[in-house]
């Protein structure tokens, strides 16, 4: 008998348009495959009542470097000058892949939690082979969807950002992707974190996105953000050097240039924006309707809990508070009425969600609450006070939830989250991300007594 899971009497908001919306529907998966959204289903499953529930297709966070948990808020009021100081160049080289291990799990517990189903975790702390291998067993025990994406090692400011010459070694990417991502259709896939031009010499760019196609993965890099970075022009020099194509995901692209946008849509890359980080550490604006103005579908991401909240709905928020105070100064300077083309409540939705998949390269398999797809689903609590009384279900959750609302999660239709409280050791990973912050901090500071 198939293993049946029916959602029962929620607000169903699919985030697909031939399924559309329904007040009250059910959700009925299968196997982990979502069967059927309709108004009314009789199934011989497990019900979960969702009667007061809005039902959503879970997040998609589409850039977090997970390997943060451990030193979360250790750098509140950090500009990105900052971050590269305080962070890669104080903590990272003392990162061991027991410290890995434990934020890894905590964090991509904490995204659970959160209703993010699906996470890129742009891991950029692989100081030795133990390192990639601890992030994968961490992400494994979770159950979450997450795309593993290999970065460098971080162990010395200078050797790894400042003009590069240290490329990703190809034999250990080559080997993490042939002990853990043989497929590319798991729960977990395979990406290549890469530092790009600006921070490395050319030889090492081109070295790296052939190691990423020779093998088949995605790309994912940071440009354009900050006053450094907003210089670089990296997309250019990225077509200078031939290597724009799809299967690139650009971080942030706060200074980008209008020809390195349509750069970007032309070569069939993709976008991943960190609103909160962007406004609060000097990024730049979180260039969101930007990117829809090229016929690009930009997605959200959470960057690092060092400075900045690790949920969506904070995400969500900063990026239309951001980009609609942008649009409005704009219009009230030239005295003109704001364009039909201000965002809504309900594409905050869909940007944290399909666009999010889409980013992701698993929106065959995920992101909207589509017979045929896996199922990840989230349910949130529409009684409680900061939520009731629901006029528009979109609003109710891109403005007015948070993660205390967030109730049910399943991913590929397993649940991980039950009735507000996590399917999964807590305490345990609440230790282990606590020993992590002491064993680093000890090491932090005899370093400065040395």
């Amino acid at each position: 008998m198939p293993d049946r899971i029916l959602l029962r009497a929620g607000h169903v908001l699919s985030m697909d348009p031939a399924v559309g919306d329904l007040p009250q529907g059910d959700v009925l998966i299968e196997d982990g495959k979502i069967t059927a959204v309709e108004p009314d289903i009789s199934a011989d499953a497990e019900v979960l009542d969702m009667t007061g529930r809005i039902v959503i297709p879970g997040f998609v966070d589409t850039h977090r470097h997970t390997w943060e948990a451990s030193i979360r808020n250790v750098a509140p009021d950090a500009t990105l000058d900052d971050y590269f100081v305080d962070i890669l160049d104080s903590f990272a080289p003392l990162y061991t892949p027991e410290d890995v291990y434990a934020a890894n799990l905590a964090g991509s517990l904490e995204c659970l939690n959160a209703g993010i189903t699906t996470l890129v975790d742009w891991s950029h702390i692989n100081n030795t082979p133990a390192h990639p291998d601890a992030a994968v067993q961490a992400l494994t025990e979770t159950g979450i969807r997450a795309q593993y994406a290999y970065g460098s090692a971080n162990t010395s400011l200078a050797d790894y950002w400042f003009d590069s010459k240290i490329a990703i070694p190809g034999d250990d990417v080559r080997r993490i992707r042939s002990a853990y991502f043989s497929s590319d259709d798991g729960l977990l896939t395979m990406g290549l974190a890469t530092r790009g031009p600006g921070f490395c010499t050319n030889d090492v760019v081109t070295a790296e996105w052939a190691l990423a196609r020779e093998l088949g993965i995605p790309i994912t890099v940071h440009v354009a953000m900050g006053r450094l970075a907003g210089r670089f022009g990296m997309v250019k020099q990225l077509q200078g050097l031939g290597l724009l194509g799809p299967g690139t995901t650009y971080v942030h692209c706060c200074y980008l240039s209008e020809e390195e946008w349509q750069m970007v849509a032309d070569s069939g890359g993709t976008v991943s924006i960190a609103p909160q980080v962007e406004e609060q550490m000097g990024h730049g604006w979180p260039p969101v309707m930007k990117a829809i103005e090229f016929g690009l579908r930009p997605s959200l991401s959470i960057d690092v809990v060092t400075t900045a909240p690790g949920d969506m709905f904070t995400q969500i928020r900063a990026a239309f508070g951001a980009e609609r105070a942008r649009v409005n100064a704009d219009c009230w300077k030239a005295n003109l009425p704001v364009p039909e083309t201000m965002l809504t409540a309900r594409q905050m939705l869909e940007i944290a969600t399909r666009n999010g998949a889409h980013v992701a390269g698993v929106e065959d398999r995920t992101g909207s609450l589509t017979p045929g797809k896996r199922a990840d689903v989230v349910a949130v609590d529409a009684t409680a006070l900061n939520v009731v009384p629901v006029h528009d279900a979109a609003a109710a959750v891109t403005l007015s939830a948070d993660v205390s609302n967030v109730d049910t999660v399943i991913v590929d239709g397993v649940i991980r989250k039950r009735e507000g409280r996590l399917v999964a050791d807590v305490d345990r990973a609440r230790r282990l991300v606590e020993e992590s912050r002491d064993r680093l901090l000890a090491a932090k500071e005899a370093k400065s007594a040395a």
